[in-house]
């Protein structure tokens, strides 16, 4: 028997969870698209210990490549959305994969009383190599507004980012995709469980309850139109 794919299986448990939409949605970058991802769709315990899983079964599949390092000491989440997917991530990966790995994420503000500080969890140190998770990137905006404040925190080495799903995207001042522009700026890899193309060609494949696929050859054909015109 020939188990499914990784983005395959990831595609399934967005449609079944319901975070893939399909028709008009704006985008914060003002764009129309005829796709969403509904990062708010992981919403109980059992989804987001999925989706945790799916984020460490990425991870130790990159380490096995040499693509990421061995010892990754926490996985970091920006917060808010963040936080969720840096502590189901860092469970996923003690409890199936046996990396112990602390999580720690950022406050919005500054705390000035208890512990005080700017990050929750494992505390940086000098030396530390921290994993960044976070879920779809559209613009790397996150990414940007992070990246200082670990650096302010404690000399860590920052060694990838694994986002959910890989849009594809051009960015507005080049050709190249979110994620391109964000290897290129900072010079660590990132990864994604699965990219736009990946997710719809296995849509085509998988079907609703009442036997048709959840990727119909319209939508096929509108998301080959949103890409040809913003696909990097």
């Amino acid at each position: 028997m020939t188990t499914a794919s990784l983005d395959h299986r990831f595609t399934e448990f967005l449609l079944a969870s319901q975070a893939l939409k399909f028709g008009d949605f704006t985008l914060k970058s003002g764009r129309k698209s005829p796709y969403f991802i509904n990062a708010g769709a992981f919403n109980d315990g059992r989804k987001i210990a999925t989706l945790g899983a799916f984020y460490a079964e990425k991870i130790a599949e990159e380490i096995a490549a040499g693509n990421l390092p061995a010892g990754i000491d926490t996985v970091f989440g920006p917060a808010y959305k963040g936080i969720p997917l840096a502590v189901s991530t860092a469970i996923a990966l003690t409890s199936a994969h046996g990396m112990e790995t602390g999580y720690t994420f950022d406050r919005k503000e500054k705390k000035d009383h208890g512990d005080g500080g700017m990050m929750v969890g494992t505390q940086l140190k000098d030396g530390m190599k921290v994993l960044l998770v976070d879920d779809v990137m559209t613009a790397g905006t996150a990414v940007r507004e992070v990246i200082p404040k670990l650096r302010a925190e404690a000399d860590v080495e920052v060694a990838g980012l694994v986002l959910s799903v890989d849009r594809m995207e051009k960015t507005r001042d080049s050709d190249l995709s979110a994620v391109k522009a964000v290897e290129a700026e900072f010079g660590f890899p990132v990864f994604a469980i699965a990219n736009v193309r990946e997710i719809f060609e296995a849509g085509q494949h998988i079907a609703t309850a009442s036997g048709e696929p959840y990727v119909t050859p319209g939508i096929k054909a509108a998301a080959d139109a949103y890409l040809a015109r913003y696909g990097a």
